[in-house]
């Protein structure tokens, strides 16, 4: 069984100030590295085999932060972790998007199936070339929403910055534990 922690970054300048920033690279701030410290601490009472994480600078700021606390150093970034690249909308507030893209349709964005497409691209290549491991990936709220819809028989909710959400892979399919360290039902995943 492979077990999986896929791990929203910590907050950001332009999380806190409710702008879209999608595949943007904006760095952690000060509520982000809290954020981190507190995620690796809910991690600290398991052992863990393998820290990934996305390319951007809040992924492998946050990664970087919870690899130090439960000595583990970052091993790879995985550009299939980025968050989607968010077209036009990228930099102004989801205020102003709605405004502009009353539907979510802004010009040149990442289609949703694309997002993910990468992301269990991504998952299903851990478990594949980590089988019985415990990995940790940071990434994005987007990408773990993706994800967690494609596996998960349920619409999963806005994921927080530095949440956890877990799932494992017996060799055949994904099942899915908690979202936001909220513990599920059991369910019966998709195929």
């Amino acid at each position: 069984m492979t077990y999986l922690a896929l791990i929203r970054h910590g907050e950001t300048e332009w999380n806190a100030q409710r702008r879209l920033q999608g595949s943007s690279d904006i760095p952690l701030n000060d509520t982000g590295r809290a954020q981190a410290h507190r995620a690796a601490d809910a991690l600290a009472d398991r052992t863990w085999d393998l820290l990934v994480s996305s390319p951007l600078s809040r992924a492998t700021e946050t990664a970087d932060i919870i690899g130090a606390r439960l000595g583990i150093e970052r091993s790879a970034a995985y550009h299939d972790l980025a968050e989607r690249h968010l077209g036009e909308a990228e930099g102004i507030t989801d205020y102003e998007a709605y405004d502009r893209w009353p539907h979510g349709r802004y010009p040149d964005i990442e289609p949703k199936p694309a997002v993910a497409q990468r992301g269990l691209r991504a998952v299903d290549d851990l478990a594949r070339r980590h089988p019985g491991s415990a990995i940790i990936a940071v990434t994005h709220g987007g990408v773990i929403r993706a994800v967690l819809d494609s596996v998960h028989s349920a619409r999963s909710p806005r994921i927080r910055n530095a949440g956890i959400s877990t799932m494992s892979h017996d060799g055949q399919r994904w099942t899915v534990h908690t979202i936001n360290g909220v513990e599920l039902l059991p369910r019966h995943a998709k195929s």
